[in-house]
């Protein structure tokens, strides 16, 4: 019966480390600062191909509402808030994001390579 635990233990962390399910803490993680609706940096590349986590920082003075239609992704931020967002597997191209209470200058472009 010890045996059989073990393995089920082991096989199971091994899902974890190189399987399917992969840890958070795993994702490649990028910051992106919002001050005054100008996103710093306002370019990123990011890895074609896995899932991203974006870290989200509203430095203010005012909501951040971070929006992408074709990924159905939006997220709202008080000012002096932080959060985060996980990207789907990207193809390679460009993908743009807004700030939709400051469309003019809140603008991020993430370029999957």
């Amino acid at each position: 019966m010890r045996k059989l635990i073990a393995f089920v233990f082991l096989a199971w962390s091994g899902m974890l480390a190189g399987g399917n399910a992969v840890a958070a803490g795993e994702l490649p993680t990028f910051e992106i600062t919002v001050n005054d609706g100008v996103f710093i940096p306002a370019r990123i590349e990011v890895p074609a191909g896995r899932r991203v986590k974006l870290v989200l920082i509203n430095e203010g003075p005012g909501p951040l509402e971070f929006e992408n239609d074709e990924m159905h992704i939006e997220k709202v931020l008080n000012a002096g808030a932080r959060s985060f967002v996980v990207l789907p597997n990207l193809k390679p191209g460009e993908y743009d994001f807004v700030d939709e209470f400051n469309p003019i200058t809140g603008e991020l472009k993430v370029i999957a390579k």
